[in-house]
């Protein structure tokens, strides 16, 4: 009777610490709304589950007048038994206490964290760096009828939140593959990008169904984080690739690959484009990096070198002028030359390359009207609706 008084005593004393707010979630394609108990939403402000003022002077109090109030008179306990089970009830229920603050705090950085990991998939904004690895279920003792009625708006959120993840899970899926599937088409596996791993210590899953079913949401977080892990990596990776187009008004004299040699007439290997211009013509860089070799160089004339990095570097020759150092960062559209005549040429032109791991590739399929990862994420939008619409 005593610890269902005390119980009751406390749970109103929570209840009225807190006011209801509403939780907004993305899913996809739209915003929902629902509401969470008040008490909660303090608790997932971070505030109420670390300023519940019961102090041991409070809860002393409050356990004495209780017990004292139920009639332990009449029994045959001396007062100091009876002060040594006010003692112990004041014990446990600061315990109940301190358990339900910590499993608040886990809970509640929990919702958080995942809710930044589901708006970063969707959204294609933010950084997995910014939001780290996905807090696990933390075991904690906190299983009193008071602590369940407390921590059940939190689950609730929970297990919304969990299906919002199997959405976001097919959509980051999406966006990876068809951002591989575009690095395939321009000659570059993806696997140079990201390397693919698994491991750590071995840990048995608690037991229980409440905490298997926690369980499950840390595995479907951790698992969705780790793909949009991969698709960060992999999407920041094809912005450094060079897809922007050399000069503004592009037309080849020269293409990729074995052609007649323009001074002896027989057949050579020709490793880039040729596009043609007026001397001056503006020469722009196709993609972030750093400068390499900034001067004359052999049958390239003039020639700026940009490394983008994972191996991958661009080449500008027969410059008339240069405008960028070595070893300084450029910007994919940044000014760095101008188109001339210089070294091994008949006329004004640039020579265009792009090397990965020092292999000339076919420029052409990598200059796109605009960038490859926008066109990646358009696709994407429009697959989404598709792999999430009706659920």
């Amino acid at each position: 009777m005593v610890s269902t008084t005390l119980n009751a005593n406390l749970v109103s004393r929570f209840r009225d610490l807190f006011t209801t707010r509403d939780f907004i979630f993305h899913d996809g394609r739209d915003l929902k709304r629902f509401s969470v108990a008040g008490r909660t939403q303090a608790i997932l402000a971070g505030v109420a589950a670390i300023t519940v003022t019961f102090s041991a002077y409070g809860v002393s109090q409050a356990a004495f007048g209780a017990i004292m109030a139920t009639g332990v008179a009449g029994t045959a306990a001396t007062p100091e038994a009876r002060m040594e089970k006010m003692r112990a009830e004041m014990n446990r229920l600061e315990a109940d206490v301190a358990a339900i603050k910590e499993a608040a705090k886990v809970h509640a950085a929990r919702v958080e964290q995942r809710q930044k990991i589901i708006a970063g998939v969707l959204s294609g904004k933010g950084s997995p760096a910014d939001v780290g690895m996905p807090i696990e279920n933390v075991s904690v003792d906190a299983d009193s009828a008071m602590a369940r009625e407390v921590l059940a708006p939190l689950r609730q959120v929970e297990a919304r939140q969990a299906k919002l993840a199997a959405k976001a899970q097919r959509t980051a899926q999406i966006r990876l593959h068809l951002t591989q599937q575009q690095l395939r088409k321009m000659g570059i596996q993806p696997e140079r990008f990201v390397a693919g791993g698994m491991g750590g210590p071995y840990e048995a899953a608690p037991e229980g169904a409440a905490a298997a079913g926690e369980a499950s949401a840390d595995a479907q977080f951790r698992s969705l984080f780790q793909t949009w892990q991969k698709l960060d990596v992999l999407e920041q990776s094809v912005i450094a690739i060079p897809s922007l187009q050399p000069v503004e008004n592009m037309r080849l004299t020269s293409s990729f690959g074995v052609r007649s040699d323009p001074f002896h007439g027989t057949a050579a290997m020709h490793a880039g484009i040729d596009i043609p211009g007026p001397v001056g013509t503006p020469i722009y860089a196709t993609a972030d990096g750093v400068t390499g070799r900034t001067g004359r160089f052999g049958g390239y004339g003039n020639l700026i070198t940009i490394n983008h990095g994972k191996g991958i570097e661009t080449r500008y020759g027969h410059l008339s002028k240069i405008l960028v150092a070595p070893n300084s960062r450029v910007r994919r559209g940044q000014l760095i030359g101008l188109m001339g005549s210089t070294g091994r040429s008949t006329g004004s032109h640039l020579h265009y390359e792009v090397r990965v791991d020092g292999k000339a590739l076919n420029p052409m399929p990598f200059m796109q009207n605009t960038s490859v990862i926008e066109q990646v994420q358009q696709s994407a939008a429009r697959l989404q609706l598709t792999a999430v619409g009706g659920n």
